[in-house]
């Protein structure tokens, strides 16, 4: 089974002590995600912890969103690692990770996931590009995150 992974990054005119915040707090997740506006019904649930190391989330939602959980396992000022399981509309386990690096006025902010392609997601591929079809979710909420960070 080989390996994937999907990266996107944008520079951002805020400093990373401001963009952090909007990623390693899942409740502020709403204000930027792809993913938000995709289900008017989506349901979501979060942990006891929904910040930092540890901060678990999990939505429900129809097929454009599908369910699955997030848990961060790291959240350090230039770095947050997440564990990601996607339960519907098929099951995989892959890793997301967003990093935070300053340069002059701006942060760059790259999103990337990584995962095992499966057999599935292998067959997938032979009648759609997954880099471009995840990488354009991921570009426009790093848009998203950009217009949150810079008011």
């Amino acid at each position: 089974m080989k390996n994937f992974r999907v990266e996107r990054s944008i520079n951002i005119a805020a400093p990373a002590e401001k963009i952090f915040p909007l990623i390693e707090d899942f409740y502020a997740w709403t204000s930027w995600s792809p993913y938000e506006d995709r289900d008017p019904n989506l349901q979501r649930s979060y942990g006891t912890i929904t910040r930092g190391q540890g901060a678990t989330y999990a939505w429900q939602g129809n097929k454009n969103v599908g369910s699955g959980s997030m848990e961060i396992l790291q959240a350090a000022p230039s770095r947050i690692m997440i564990d990601l399981k996607f339960l519907k509309p098929f099951k995989a386990h892959n890793q997301a990770e967003f990093t935070l690096q300053p340069n002059g006025n701006t942060t760059r902010v790259t999103w990337g996931m990584t995962g095992p392609a499966s057999l599935m997601m292998r067959v997938m591929g032979l009648f759609m590009n997954m880099d471009k079809m995840i990488g354009k979710d991921f570009e426009t909420g790093l848009a998203n995150l950009k217009v949150m960070a810079e008011k």
